[in-house]
């Protein structure tokens, strides 16, 4: 799978480390209680079809990249900067 990082251009996956839903990964309270923060630590949705997903391009220029991408196909329709993500 290659992927274009908005700095760096077009890289192979492996240069990308892998970090989840986009928008489920919100950390919980400090005082949230075991079952939310072992759901937070550990439990992850694994859909088929489109997904947001958040990536960290390790490989290159260090950015954190949210990108659109259909988890059947490995298509991938769009890649933006976190930091100008909307949520």
């Amino acid at each position: 799978m290659r992927m274009t990082c908005p700095n760096c251009g077009e890289r192979d996956r492996q240069e990308f480390y892998y970090s989840g839903d986009a928008l489920a990964l919100r950390r919980p309270a400090p005082d949230a209680g075991l079952q939310a923060w072992d759901d937070y630590l550990h439990n992850r949705d694994n859909p088929a079809g489109d997904t947001r997903d958040l990536w960290f391009h390790e490989g290159g220029c260090g950015a954190w990249v949210v990108v659109n991408r259909n988890t059947v196909t490995h298509d991938i329709s769009g890649v933006i900067l976190a930091e100008r993500a909307k949520r």
